[in-house]
C-alpha cells in the first residue's frame, strides 16, 4: 500500500511541477516575448531548458528547507505529503487557468502548515517567520532596485524613452532575452521544491534527485501549457519600454537568486511585480496601472489563506491523526 501511495505521490508532484512551469512563463519570458525581442517557441524553449538546469543544479538548498525545516519531517507520512501536493497543485492550477499571477511558494508553504495543523504535526514557526520576513521585504526592495536599475540602464546604453535608435534597441532586446534566460534559471532553482520538496520530506529521494525529477516537470509544463500567462504580467501592470523591462527582469532574478543562495525561496511574481512597479515609477506614476497592481496584491493575500484552509480540510478528511 505504501509503495502504491509513493508512486501516486511522485505522479502528483511531477504534475504539480508541470503546472508550476506553465504558471511562471509570464514571470520569466513574458516581457522578452511581448516586446518582440524573441519569438514564441524560442522563448518557451529557452525557458524550459534553463528552468530544468536551475532545478537540477541550484535547487538543493531550497529543497532541504522545504523538506526538512518547515515541519517535523519525521512525522510526515506519504499520505500527509499527498495532502500537501494535492492542495497546492489544485490551487496553482486554478490560478493559472484564471490567468492570475500568484505565489506558488506561499501556496505550498501554507499548504504544508495547514496539513500539519490538521494532522497535529509540529510546525517550525521560526522557519515560517524567516520566510515571511523575506516575502515582506522582497517586493519593496525590488521596487527600489527596479527604479534605480531603469535609470542606470538608460544611461549605460544611451536610451531615451520614446526614441527609436535601432542600434540601442537591438542591444536592449539582446539584454532582455539574456535576463529572461537568467530568470528562467532562477525560477527552476527557486520553485521546483514547491513540487518535489515532499520527496525529501518523506525520504523518497535526496535533494539532487528531487531537483532533477521536478525540473523535468517544469520543462514540459513550460512547453505544453506556457502560452496563456506569457503576456499577462508584462502588459497589465505597467506600460513598459525595453529599458524598463530589462531592468525589471534582471532585478527579479537577482533578488530571488540572493534568497536561494541562503536556502530561502521567495516569489518570482512578487519580485517581478515589485521591480516593474519601480521601473514604472522611474518613468512617472502615470505608467503604473494601480488597479491591476491592487488586484494582483489581493491574489497574494488570498493564496496563502486558501492553501492553509484547503490542506487543513484535506488533512482532516484523510484522517491523518492515525499512523499510516
Amino acid at each position: 500500500m505504501v509503495g502504491l501511495l509513493s508512486i501516486v505521490l511522485v505522479c502528483v508532484a511531477v504534475a504539480f511541477a508541470w503546472s508550476i512551469g506553465a504558471h511562471y512563463t509570464g514571470a520569466c519570458m513574458g516581457m522578452p516575448y511581448g516586446s518582440g525581442s524573441i519569438k514564441l517557441w524560442p522563448a518557451l524553449g529557452l525557458m524550459a531548458v534553463f528552468a530544468w538546469a536551475g532545478a537540477s543544479l541550484l535547487s538543493h538548498r531550497v529543497e532541504s528547507t522545504v523538506g526538512l525545516h518547515i515541519v517535523d519531517a519525521h512525522r510526515v507520512t506519504v499520505v500527509a505529503a499527498l495532502v500537501v501536493i494535492v492542495a497546492a497543485f489544485l490551487l496553482t492550477t486554478i490560478y493559472t487557468a484564471r490567468r492570475i499571477p500568484t505565489s506558488t511558494i506561499q501556496i505550498l508553504v501554507f499548504s504544508v502548515v495547514g496539513m500539519a495543523l490538521g494532522a497535529h504535526i509540529p510546525v517550525h514557526w521560526m522557519t515560517i517567520a524567516k520566510l515571511a520576513l523575506v516575502w515582506v521585504l522582497a517586493p519593496p526592495v525590488a521596487v527600489g532596485l527596479g527604479f534605480l536599475g531603469t535609470l542606470a540602464l538608460d544611461r549605460l546604453v544611451g536610451f531615451t524613452p520614446g526614441a527609436q535608435d535601432p542600434p540601442v534597441l537591438r542591444v536592449l532586446r539582446g539584454i532582455l532575452v539574456l535576463v529572461g534566460v537568467v530568470a528562467s534559471l532562477t525560477m527552476g532553482a527557486n520553485d521546483v521544491s514547491n513540487a518535489t520538496g515532499v520527496f525529501v520530506m518523506t525520504h523518497l529521494f535526496n535533494v539532487w534527485t528531487a531537483g532533477i525529477i521536478g525540473g523535468g516537470g517544469l520543462f514540459f509544463g513550460v512547453l505544453t501549457w506556457g502560452r496563456p500567462l506569457l503576456q499577462k504580467v508584462a502588459f497589465d501592470i505597467v506600460h513598459v519600454d525595453l529599458s524598463m523591462a530589462s531592468a525589471a527582469q534582471l532585478v527579479q532574478a537577482l533578488v530571488v537568486l540572493a534568497a536561494v543562495s541562503f536556502g530561502i525561496f521567495t516569489s518570482m511574481n512578487q519580485a517581478l511585480v515589485g521591480a516593474m512597479t519601480g521601473a514604472g515609477l522611474a518613468r512617472g506614476r502615470q505608467t503604473v496601472e494601480w488597479q491591476a497592481l491592487a488586484n494582483i496584491v489581493k491574489g497574494w493575500v488570498i493564496a496563502p489563506i486558501s492553501g492553509i484552509a484547503m490542506a487543513f480540510l484535506l488533512a482532516k478528511c484523510a484522517g491523518l491523526w492515525f499512523t499510516l
